[in-house]
C-alpha cells in the first residue's frame, strides 16, 4: 500500500518496532487518530524507506545470495553423492565444481568408467595430481549414480546462468553510483560485490543516517547494550540488517586474510581473546565505519598501518609485555632510553 501511495501523497512508514513501544488505542480507527496526534507533537518518526532504483538494486543483490546459497547446496548434494559412489574426488580437487571436475564428471555420466582416463581430463596444475585422481576415481558409480549427477550438473548450469544474467543487471542498475563503488573497494576485504551490497542497503547516501553509530546499529553491527540497576551485562550484537551484516562479515573474513593491513592487526588481535566469530563482527563494524566516512567526505580508504593498535597505547603495550615476562617467571626493570 505504501508503494501505491508514495507517488501520490507524502506518506510515512513508521517503525514498528517504535510504535510498539507507545501505547495506542482499542480499534484501528481510535489507534489511527492517536498516530496522527503522535506525528502532529514529532512523537514519532517515519522509516527509512528508499528510493525505487534502491529499491530495485536491493532486490537484485539479495536474490543474487539466495541463488548463490542455491548453488552451494546443489553442489554439497553432487559431494554427498559421489561420496555414496566411493568417488572421493573432493580430496584431490578443491573445488568439484571446476573446469576440469566438471569433465571427468561428465565423462561418468557419459558412460567412461576408466578412473586413469577420467584422470587425464584434468587441466593445468591438477595434472600433477592424475595418479591421486586416478586412485580418487576408482569406485563403484553406476547408472543410476549417472543419472542423480546429470540432474545435479543441469542444476549447477541453470544456477550459473541465472547469476551471469544477474551480474549483469546488477553492474547496468548501480552504474549511477560507480563512484561510490570505486572508494569502497579501496577498503581491505572489499570486493565488487560486497560494494554493491553496501550501496544497495544503503542507499550510497550516509548522511541520511546522520552518524557512523546510528548506521552501525541499523546494520546490525554495533554492540547491544543491556543494563539494569546500573550494571551492564553482555548481549551480543544488535539485530539489523541481516543482509548487509553477513555480507560484511564475510568481507571481515577476507581483510583478516590480507597483509600488513589495520584490519587484519584488528582481526588477529580480538581472535585470540573474544574469538573468531566476535572478532569477525568487530571488524565488519570497522569496515562500516569506514565506508561511512570515505562516502561522507568522498575520500579513499587511508590504511592506519598493522601496529596502529600499539603505538595508540605504548605505555600498556609495556606494561602487558611486562605482565606476560612476569607470568614466566622473569623479573622485570624498564630502563627507558633517553
Amino acid at each position: 500500500m505504501f508503494y501505491g501511495l508514495e507517488d501520490r501523497v507524502e506518506c510515512w512508514l513508521l517503525n514498528a518496532a517504535h510504535m510498539k513501544a507507545v501505547p495506542g488505542r482499542k480499534t484501528d480507527v481510535r489507534d489511527a487518530e492517536w498516530i496522527a496526534q503522535l506525528l502532529e507533537h514529532g512523537l514519532v518518526r517515519p522509516s527509512l524507506v528508499p528510493a525505487p532504483p534502491i529499491r530495485r538494486l536491493r532486490n537484485l543483490t539479495r536474490y543474487r545470495v539466495q541463488l548463490m546459497g542455491d548453488r552451494t547446496r546443489a553442489a554439497d548434494r553432487l559431494e554427498k553423492l559421489l561420496e555414496d559412489a566411493s568417488i572421493k574426488l573432493s580430496s584431490v580437487a578443491s573445488n568439484i565444481t571446476g573446469t576440469s571436475s566438471r569433465e571427468m564428471l561428465a565423462g561418468l555420466v557419459a558412460g567412461q568408467r576408466d578412473a586413469a582416463a577420467l584422470a587425464d581430463l584434468a587441466h593445468s596444475s591438477l595434472r600433477r595430481k592424475i595418479p591421486d585422481l586416478t586412485e580418487a576415481l576408482t569406485g563403484r558409480f553406476d547408472d543410476h549414480h549417472a543419472l542423480l549427477v546429470g540432474a545435479m550438473l543441469r542444476q549447477l548450469d541453470l544456477a550459473d546462468e541465472a547469476l551471469a544474467r544477474l551480474d549483469a543487471q546488477i553492474v547496468a542498475e548501480i552504474a549511477p553510483w560507480q563512484h561510490q563503488l570505486d572508494l569502497l573497494q579501496t577498503i581491505p576485504g572489499v570486493g565488487k560485490v560486497l560494494s554493491q551490497v553496501i550501496v544497495a542497503e544503503t542507499g550510497g547516501d550516509m548522511t541520511r543516517f546522520g552518524s557512523p553509530e546510528a548506521l552501525s546499529a541499523w546494520a546490525g553491527v554495533a554492540p547491544a547494550v543491556h543494563e539494569s540497576a546500573g550494571k551492564r551485562t553482555p548481549a551480543g550484537s544488535r539485530q539489523g540488517n541481516k543482509w548487509l551484516t553477513s555480507s560484511l562479515v564475510e568481507g571481515a573474513h577476507s581483510a583478516a586474510q590480507t597483509k600488513d593491513t589495520y584490519l587484519a592487526a584488528q582481526y588477529a588481535r580480538l581472535a585470540s581473546r573474544r574469538g573468531a566469530k566476535r572478532a569477525a563482527v568487530a571488524v565488519a563494524h570497522s569496515m562500516l565505519v569506514s565506508a561511512y566516512w570515505m562516502l561522507v567526505r568522498d575520500q579513499p580508504y587511508q590504511d592506519l598501518g598493522p601496529d596502529w593498535l600499539t603505538k595508540r597505547n605504548n605505555d600498556a603495550h609495556a606494561r602487558r609485555l611486562v605482565a606476560q615476562l612476569e607470568r614466566l617467571g622473569h623479573t622485570v626493570i624498564l630502563d627507558p632510553a633517553a
